[in-house]
């Protein structure tokens, strides 16, 4: 280990005993999860792909880990008054789980706008839930607000030493697993994750390069290290992580020993997303899928390295997690929409109809437009969802309607 790192873990705030310790604490309340080799997504990338199912927690997010190790640092007194968090969702539900197997009263501001799944599942833990503030920062102002009129104590999400040292217990099991690691690849929102994980990686083994990702969208923790002024707005599918103000703890470890911060794109976690469940066959939530979407968008970086994901969370809207299924089979050619522009008179859907059915094509759905359309009166507009094997087939599918004379407009990613 270099002076100059040795030097810089040992002035952090968090420390690699702090996370030993952390480790211990947890031991028998917060799960333990796999961590196994992605033969097929080694294959896809052409990089040695092992995956952290941390969406396999109790409460299918990582956040436990800190949240338990902070409930227990608590005194006597405040675990009788009780609690206060802020939370995009799942530092909510890692708080108000623990803090009820702790018999800890426990209230939760969540933005406006955070996904039903997330909400429910933290009322059904027994926390007080508030929704409130357009955004993570003032929602955690309210609750701030809140728990010095109530005499709670503040449990931030990710700018508190214990909360950081519980979360770099994942490291920990990581490289105990897999000491051949390469790089660890962390979804980044206020920076807890990525800075528990650093100090207990850079300690165990300095060579091993801490890479995090954050969404093109809320590039927070990417400005300050690269020293940008890249705006953050929008609604991102890794809502979990779209944070606009990194902590002051966080921010300091993470200049001395993360090594690069990437963005990716929403249809790159689209992709990534998509990719877990069909292959992995687990449900990650946005943020989750960050770090496999950062190795899809620069294959040639990770290839032929041992590279540590960590499938951060699970908890995703199940009308969003369709939506992101249905529009990546969009991509793929698998689901298009045609539209055809034909006669109005019989016969003309079944032309259509047959011609399809010679391709081989499956149709989903089939709809008529008379009346709001720019077409002739004599005309109508028909919109057919179809599903193919591969574009090659949807390709072979369209010359085939083309070939029949059929007036197709294709819609949709095709």
């Amino acid at each position: 280990m270099s002076e100059t790192l040795t030097a810089s873990l040992t002035r952090l705030p968090v420390t690699f005993r702090d996370i030993e310790a952390a480790a211990g604490v947890l031991a028998g309340s917060v799960k333990r999860t796999s961590f196994d080799r992605s033969r097929t997504l080694s294959d896809i990338t052409g990089a040695n792909i092992w995956l952290k199912f941390e969406n396999l927690q109790f409460t299918a997010t990582f956040k436990e880990r800190g949240a338990f190790n902070r409930l227990s640092a608590l005194s006597a007194d405040e675990r009788r008054r009780g609690v206060i968090a802020a939370s995009a969702g799942n530092h909510a539900q890692g708080v108000a789980y623990h803090a009820a197997r702790l018999s800890i009263p426990a209230t939760i501001f969540v933005p406006l706008g955070t996904p039903t799944v997330k909400i429910e599942n933290t009322r059904r833990h027994g926390a007080n839930v508030i929704e409130g503030g357009a955004t993570l920062e003032e929602a955690a102002a309210l609750a701030i607000e809140h728990g010095r009129k109530e005499h709670l104590t503040f449990l931030h999400p990710y700018d508190d030493a214990s909360i950081i040292a519980g979360q770099g217990t994942i490291a920990l099991e990581m490289l105990a697993a897999v000491p051949a690691l390469d790089v660890l690849i962390i979804p980044i929102g206020g920076g807890g994750l990525i800075s528990g994980m650093a100090v207990a990686a850079k300690t165990l083994k300095p060579g091993i390069e801490i890479v995090g990702v954050q969404a093109t969208l809320y590039p927070s923790m990417y400005n300050l290290i690269k020293g940008q002024h890249l705006p953050m707005r929008g609604d991102t599918l890794a809502e979990g992580i779209a944070v606009k103000a990194p902590g002051r703890i966080t921010s300091e470890i993470v200049r001395a020993l993360v090594d690069d911060v990437v963005l990716v794109t929403e249809q790159q976690i689209e992709q990534a997303l998509s990719l877990l469940i069909t292959i992995e066959k687990t449900v990650t939530e946005g943020a989750g899928a960050a770090g496999l979407a950062a190795v899809l968008a620069d294959e040639t970086r990770f290839k032929g390295r041992a590279v540590g994901l960590v499938l951060s969370g699970g908890n995703i809207d199940t009308r969003l997690l369709s939506s992101v299924l249905t529009r990546q089979l969009a991509r793929e050619g698998r689901l298009t929409q045609l539209r055809f522009d034909i006669v109005d008179r019989p016969g003309q859907l079944g032309t259509v109809v047959a011609v399809l059915g010679k391709t081989g094509a499956n149709i989903v759905e089939v709809a008529h437009q008379r009346i709001f359309t720019d077409l002739p009166a004599k005309a109508v507009l028909l919109e057919v969802v179809i599903e193919t094997r591969d574009r090659s087939h949807l390709n072979s599918t369209i010359a085939a309607l083309r070939a029949a004379n059929l007036d197709v407009d294709v819609g949709g990613h095709a």
